[in-house]
């Protein structure tokens, strides 16, 4: 199976099991869980493709929903089998999400794309990795896509942090000197992408968006005073983030973004 080499570093060396776990990383956990129990019912069956170590399938299949999962790194589907539980309905295989050859049409109630498309670099691999997301879901089934958006990022890592030399990018052609947009190759890892690009990518295909929310705002760009928040500060932070991640003005100001649309 090809994989792209840089991702494959990456993961076997990074921590993806408590990402979201850290208070301002559950943020982003917290927000899809919220939106995903707005469309599933019992009995649904789940297919999480790109899950990682099984962040979310492994919570769904504690909610007693069926869950299939697909991961491309051996090192992740490790730390997914070890954190299954006794009594879990869950399978998880080794797959990509551009070939879901392996499932069928119209099986799931379900469909998460919670990973893939931070790692895919063209139009037509992203087109290609939505267009079986859609094709495995059921007729009224519910897909939800996360991407990666790039001003969140640049405003966070880029003049916030400094992780990322803002000026240098420019001169390497990895940012527009006039709009800022960003563009990236596998060595980059992250595909940072804008609210438009994820408009023309879904253009072609006939599903309805139901929701497109900033899944995590803020909580990355103020990470120190949302891991400082006592539980009852933190409940209201997460309580003004519903009420405000699908506002139009505020959707470019996130580091992830979630697209949630209806087959």
């Amino acid at each position: 199976m090809k994989t792209n080499r840089y991702l494959t570093d990456f993961y076997n060396n990074y921590d993806e099991d408590s990402r979201l776990t850290v208070k301002h990383g559950s943020v982003e956990f917290l927000t899809t869980m919220h939106y995903i129990g707005k469309y599933i019912n019992p009995g649904d069956r789940v297919l999480e493709i790109g899950a990682g170590t099984g962040r979310y399938s492994h919570a769904l299949a504690r909610q007693s929903h069926t869950v299939d999962a697909v991961e491309l790194i051996e090192h992740n589907i490790e730390i997914f089998r070890r954190n299954t539980l006794p009594g879990e309905n869950i399978t998880v295989v080794q797959g990509n999400a551009l070939d879901l050859s392996a499932f069928q049409d119209n099986t799931y109630d379900i469909t998460l794309l919670l990973g893939p498309l931070y790692h895919l670099y063209s139009r037509e691999d992203k087109q290609q990795a939505l267009r079986e997301a859609i094709r495995v879901t059921r007729p009224g089934g519910v897909i939800f896509a996360a991407y990666v958006i790039s001003d969140g990022c640049l405003l966070d890592e880029g003049f916030h942090r400094g992780n990322i030399n803002v000026a240098q990018y420019i001169k390497m052609g990895l940012l527009d000197s006039r709009t800022f947009a960003a563009s990236s190759k596998p060595e980059d890892l992250f595909e940072l992408v804008r609210k438009e690009d994820i408009d023309d990518l879904m253009s072609i295909f006939p599903v309805t968006r139901l929701h497109y929310a900033a899944s995590d705002g803020c909580a990355l760009f103020m990470r120190e005073a949302v891991d400082a928040m006592d539980d009852d500060t933190f409940a209201l932070f997460l309580k003004y983030h519903f009420a405000t991640c699908e506002r139009e003005d505020l959707l470019g100001i996130t580091s992830h973004a979630l697209d949630i649309f209806r087959k």
